[in-house]
Parts: C-alpha cells; structure tokens; sequence
C-alpha cells in the first residue's frame, strides 16, 4: 500500500514540482484546497501530473475538517505549502496575511497532535524571518528580525513548528527556503515578473519595464532542486531546521539587465518606480547551506544566471 502525502498549496509552485517528486517516490499524493471551484491545476496539467494527484477539500481555518481529512487519508507526511506569500501584499493585508498564515499552521500541528503524532509535518518557512541581520550569511543561529507582515507570520508559524517538535515530540520539520524561482512561478513574483514583461517588451506589446528598488540583492535558486531538500528533510531520521539556498547573493539589478542582455533589449526600457519601493527593505540576504548539504546530502551548485537562462528557454518555448 503506498504511503499518503497531503499537500497544502498544491496549485502553486513548489506544491506542483513537490507532487511530482512525490509521484515519482511511490507516494499517493492528495492536494489540499478550500475549494474545488476556486482551485487552479494548470501548473499539475503543465508537469503532466494533474490526473495523478487526488484533490481534497478543506478549510484550514477548520480544525475539524482537517482533523476528518486525517482520519481519511492516513497521511504518513504533511507539506504545509499554504500561505498568503506576496511581502508587498502583507503590508497592504497585514491582518489576514497574519492570521492566515499562523493560525492555517496552529491547526495543522493541533490536529495531528489530537488524531495521529506520527505524522511527519513539514512547515514552509521563509528567509524573509531573518529581515535587517546584521551578519551574513544567514545560519540558523541568526537573530529572527521580520521587517514585514509576511516575515512576522512567517517567524510565528516557525515558532510554532519547533514547540510542537520540542513539547509534543512530533516530527515536525522547517525548510527556511530562500528566493527560488522556475517557469511555473505568478508574475506578482519579481523574477517571472521581468522575463514575462521583456518578452512583452521584445514582441512589441510594451514599452517599458518598471521596477521598484533593485539595488538591493538576494539569494536565488531552483525551485525544482529545492523541492528535493523538502523531501529528504521529511525522510531523514530525525526532524530539524534547514536552510535551502545557494549560499551567495545577486543583485535585482544584475539580473534585470542579465534578461535585457539575453533578450536584446535596451536598457533603456528600465524604468524606476518609487511607488513600487516597500515601505522597509532589506538589503542583501543570503544565507550559509553547509548544514544542509551536509546532513541531508543535498547538492546544489547552480549559478543563478544559468537559472535564468533556463527560465527563459522555457518562457520562449511557451510563449
């Protein structure tokens, strides 16, 4: 009998490449949604996985839907993927960035606490926890410091995941995931945001990209390799903290003008847009892998301009 997987946010992107992951492991793999009519699996039918993944509905603001959901499917793990994920958004929505956020994790940990504690629960957590630090690299003994709503739901929820690890034993997991992009991400995201208006620009469709402060710089990777670390942090023999990423950082300037180069566009076309600055910022973030590759033998060595390259093949092949 194969093993059950739920997924939270199984729509999005790294929900999509993880489903495929898990497929391909011998996993039955069941999505997670609030609703079957709002629920978007063009990113499953885009990896040829949509008729292999069984859709759940389930408000995760429910602890007893999701505690019935358990009992259901008998999950051996949990991937909690779900989230209002836009930092920009959250300074526009703080109260239902926070209360989502936290209290979506609050239930998932209570109800497997109350139903079945073998349960391996894996938490999204994010780089954006850490905010203005004032070393780099990022490790896992940095100073929490949140800078948005976003982060300060984020810190919350990790918080969360290690007392329910460390007070009721559960195998609870965080993956401080940084910056990881690929073909499958939303354009309110700034990688997919720049390829997809250049393309625009290169067609004619465009005249100019605008962009808010891109002098500020960031860790990036491949949100397909980084779906890997997910899965062999749920598998190793005991539960922890990691952070994935690629351990060096780049600037939103470099790669802008990185797509203009391969696209053939002016720079010219680059506008600066005070009104797209957020109200605080963070100026570099990266943060150290060595725990991670070391424990969890995950290996990772791709330079993100050569991301970007394959970004833009596959935008250019589907265009």
């Amino acid at each position: 009998m194969r093993k059950v997987a739920l997924i939270t946010g199984i729509t999005g992107q790294d929900g999509s490449y993880l489903s495929k992951l898990l497929l391909e492991k011998g996993f039955h793999v069941v999505g997670v949604t609030r609703s079957y009519t709002t629920a978007n699996v063009k990113n499953l039918s885009y990896l040829g996985i949509q008729e292999d993944v069984e859709i759940a509905e389930c408000d995760l603001f429910d602890i007893v839907g999701i505690i019935h959901l358990l009992r259901k499917y008998k999950p051996a793990h949990i991937y909690n993927l779900a989230a209002q994920s836009s930092v920009s958004l959250s300074f526009d929505q703080p109260i239902g960035t926070i209360k989502y956020n936290i209290e979506s994790v609050l239930n998932l940990l209570e109800a497997i606490r109350l139903s079945d504690p073998t349960i391996r629960f894996y938490q999204a957590s994010s780089s954006e926890m850490y905010g203005a630090v004032n070393s780099l690299p990022v490790s896992l003994s940095t100073h929490l410091n949140p800078v948005s709503p976003y982060a300060v739901s984020k810190a919350s929820a990790f918080m969360l995941t290690n007392n329910y690890r460390n007070a009721y034993q559960l195998f609870a997991v965080n993956g401080i995931l940084f910056n990881h992009e690929s073909y499958l991400r939303t354009e309110n995201f700034f990688v997919k945001k720049v390829i997809t208006q250049c393309l625009q620009i290169r067609q004619g469709k465009k005249e100019q990209l605008g962009v808010g402060n891109i002098d500020i710089k960031r860790d990036f990777g491949y949100a397909p390799d980084y779906v890997e670390a997910m899965f062999l942090a749920m598998n190793h023999d005991s539960p922890g903290n990691y952070l994935v990423c690629s351990g060096k950082s780049i600037s939103l300037r470099e790669i802008v003008l990185h797509v203009f180069s391969r696209l053939g566009i002016d720079p010219e076309r680059l506008v600066i847009d005070p009104s797209l600055y957020r109200p605080s910022e963070i100026e570099d973030l990266y943060g150290d892998n060595t725990d991670t590759r070391s424990i969890l033998q995950w290996n990772y060595a791709k330079d993100f301009t050569g991301v970007l390259d394959l970004l833009i093949e596959e935008e250019l092949a589907n265009s």
